[in-house]
């Protein structure tokens, strides 16, 4: 487990997947926002859902995201597209309705920061979110990330195209 400030990162429990899937996954508005793959319904239980439990990989590692204080399932987290030769990786974050708009998702960024740079030896994580974002892109200002470009109508979502921002954070930027 992985102890931040109010969250604690930990592996994906078989009991946390159908709440991530109802929550997250379900919500066709917003994880259409967050996905860059077009949204399609899964049965409960399908073993193509993003929340699925499977042994660890060298491409991605994802977490359950825990509030410390009250134990209780606050979302998920991940790296992913994990690039070894580059010491590179993709950063994921997704909480729970009830959980967003508390801080939460910065604390998040500073744990997988530590995950990503002193556990791994990574160099660089990246993030990508649509340029309207703002409680993403303050959680990540707040965890030293800088933006780094704008993709112009680079993401469908909610049937028109949206600017996509890049965001960065290298190792020497992590505030540990």
């Amino acid at each position: 487990m992985l102890l931040g400030t109010h969250i604690t990162l930990r592996a994906r429990h078989e009991a946390d997947v159908p709440v991530l899937q109802t929550e997250l996954f379900d919500d066709v508005a917003t994880r259409s926002r967050a996905d860059s793959r077009p949204w399609r319904p899964l049965p409960p239980g399908s073993a193509h859902s993003p929340y699925a439990v499977t042994g660890p990989s060298d491409e991605a590692a994802c977490f359950s995201v825990v509030e410390t204080a009250s134990g209780e399932l606050a979302g998920e987290a991940l790296l992913w597209g994990i690039d070894a030769h580059n010491r590179s990786a993709h950063v994921g974050v997704a909480l729970r309705p009830g959980h967003r708009g508390r801080g939460l998702a910065a604390d998040v960024l500073r744990v997988l920061g530590h995950y990503a740079f002193p556990v791994l030896g990574l160099r660089r994580l990246q993030l990508e979110t649509l340029a309207d974002n703002t409680p993403m892109l303050r959680a990540a200002a707040t965890a030293g990330f800088t933006v780094e470009g704008r993709l112009r109508d680079a993401a469908w979502a909610g049937g028109r195209f949206e600017d996509q921002l890049v965001l960065g954070l290298l190792a020497e930027e992590w505030r540990g």
